[in-house]
């Protein structure tokens, strides 16, 4: 019963939280208090010892007993009635329980554990099973959103940082080592190097209304002219966006609402545009006067893609024919490229005129050259590239690297593939992981930017060659199916199917780079007026 009663009342201190701990191990201070206690009792019992010997044997006890306190190492030891010596608790002994002191002055060795970054090394055994794959899935935007949330966890960088390291320089070689060029110890400065990336925003300047534009993977439905002039394709309307003043005008419509809008494109001058339409025609436009100068017929099915070469329009159909317009002389029907058994989706003239890309849903890319003095019917393509796994829309030419094309592939691809027209090569390929709908060379920069479909639906800035992401630009509800660029080369606008548009300043030119362009261009223009004055 008593048993019962004590398991109880143990029961009840335990639950008691408030109640001082009357079991478990002996605290550290509390250990030290005791040696230190057991260390006076054993120096007072054996001075008492010695002073009762004393007294016992000599007839100055007073004498001993100072001598023997306040120089516990005399020459002379004091005699005892035994004849014995003194023994050693008040000699050279140490106190009992007391450990030595360290050279840093403290009772133990403390290592310091400011350079041991063992969470760190925790952290990263932990995330040790993410793959490279799969960290060059992430976005730009998500790796550094990674960055900061693991630099605020940890208090440093993860990658910069390590588990053990050296506050102080290693030992150099010894003398006569054999290899004194061999670095056996070294540590890495800071890097002084200046960063030289740019600032790209990432949300857009501006965004525009796009009611009824059509989502339509296989159209071409916005251009931009040098003038500075938009033109944007709603249903069966075109409208044109004055983007320096911002005012906003409608150039044509179709007569019944079942007629739509395919491809529109400005020629090189910016004064003319060209509007395909779903019965088959080709229409020119003057933009100055809103008037349309000529009707051209010719197609059996709708014209979604079309290009200029200096007075040629080329024109892509969804029968898969290619059409020649002279648009100078009445019979503008100057030839047709059969290269396409679906619908021409695709279709870029090279800037220097010697080579027309086009790209059709049959998944194949052909390369035309051009033709000195008419346009064959019966020509045969260059190059016929057939890698793309997916309809071929996406067509870009480099500004600065005469043959080279980039083109992009759809949903079943989403690869972008670089192409030497000069050789009929493929240079290099990258899977984007989505559907590729549009492509652009900067002006400025060796980069390029796309635009996006299923399932990611946002633009992205690559570095060529090396093809890594600079930028990813979102904002986009829908798949981003059209793309244009400013004729500075500063702006890209993109068209979604969320009927929007929004204008992207991501190829600004900084300021001080402009002026030392514009200078070094006037310095060369005066040379040349100089030498030809003389």
């Amino acid at each position: 019963m008593m048993s019962h009663f004590n398991f109880e009342n143990e029961l009840n201190s335990v639950l008691r939280m408030d109640a001082p701990i009357s079991k478990g191990p002996t605290m550290r201070w509390q250990k030290r208090m005791d040696n230190h206690q057991d260390g006076n009792i054993s120096v007072n019992s054996s001075l008492n010892a010695s002073t009762s010997t004393t007294t016992a044997t000599s007839k100055t006890p007073m004498k001993s007993l100072n001598r023997s306190v306040n120089n516990p190492n005399p020459k002379t030891p004091s005699a005892s009635g035994s004849g014995s010596k003194t023994p050693k608790s008040g000699g050279k002994a140490k106190t009992p329980g007391k450990a030595p002191k360290t050279p840093s002055g403290g009772d133990r060795f403390i290592p310091s554990r400011s350079s041991s970054q063992y969470d760190l090394g925790h952290f990263k055994i932990m995330n040790s099973n993410t793959t490279n794959e799969d960290s060059e899935l992430l976005s730009p935007s998500q790796k550094e959103y990674q960055k900061v949330m693991s630099e605020n966890l940890n208090g440093t960088d993860v990658e910069a940082g390590k588990v053990l390291s050296y506050q102080t320089k290693a030992p150099s070689a010894p003398a006569g080592f054999q290899n004194h060029l061999r670095v056996v110890y070294s540590k890495t400065p800071a890097s002084t190097a200046k960063k030289t990336t740019r600032n790209i925003p990432q949300v857009p300047e501006r965004i525009l209304d796009a009611p009824d534009i059509l989502d339509d993977y296989y159209l071409n439905l916005l251009d931009w002219s040098v003038n500075n002039h938009l033109a944007v394709c709603l249903g069966g309307s075109v409208y044109l966006w004055n983007a320096a003043s911002g005012e906003i005008n409608q150039l044509c419509q179709m007569e019944t609402t079942d007629e739509y809008i395919g491809a529109v494109a400005w020629i090189k001058e910016g004064n003319y545009l060209a509007v395909g339409t779903s019965n088959g025609e080709v229409q020119l436009w003057d933009v100055a006067a809103t008037k349309r100068l000529r009707n051209m017929t010719g197609h059996s099915a709708r014209v979604g893609s079309l290009s200029w070469n200096s007075y040629i329009l080329s024109s892509g159909s969804r029968s898969g024919a290619i059409h020649h317009h002279d648009v100078r002389v009445p019979n503008h029907h100057i030839g047709t490229l059969q290269g396409h058994n679906q619908e021409v989706c695709g279709l870029k003239w090279a800037p220097d005129g010697k080579y027309l890309a086009s790209g059709g849903n049959d998944n194949l890319l052909n390369i035309w050259p051009a033709q000195s003095g008419s346009f064959i019917s019966e020509s045969q393509p260059l190059y016929t590239f057939s890698q793309h796994q997916a309809a071929v829309k996406a067509l870009a030419w480099c500004p600065w690297q005469s043959g080279l094309l980039a083109s992009g592939g759809g949903t079943a691809d989403r690869h972008i593939r670089f192409w030497n027209c000069n050789t009929g090569t493929c240079l290099q390929s990258i899977d984007t992981k989505s559907q590729v709908c549009a492509l652009h060379w900067s002006k400025d920069y060796k980069e390029l930017i796309s635009s996006h479909g299923f399932a990611l639906n946002q633009l992205t800035i690559w570095k060529y060659p090396v093809m890594s992401k600079v930028a990813e630009l979102t904002g986009h509800t829908a798949r981003v199916l059209h793309m244009a660029m400013s004729p500075d080369g500063s702006t890209v606008v993109s068209a979604g199917a969320d009927e929007t548009l929004r204008l992207w300043k991501c190829f600004q030119v900084d300021e001080q780079k402009k002026k030392v362009q514009s200078s070094s261009s006037k310095e060369t223009k005066s040379k040349l007026s100089m030498t030809s004055i003389r």
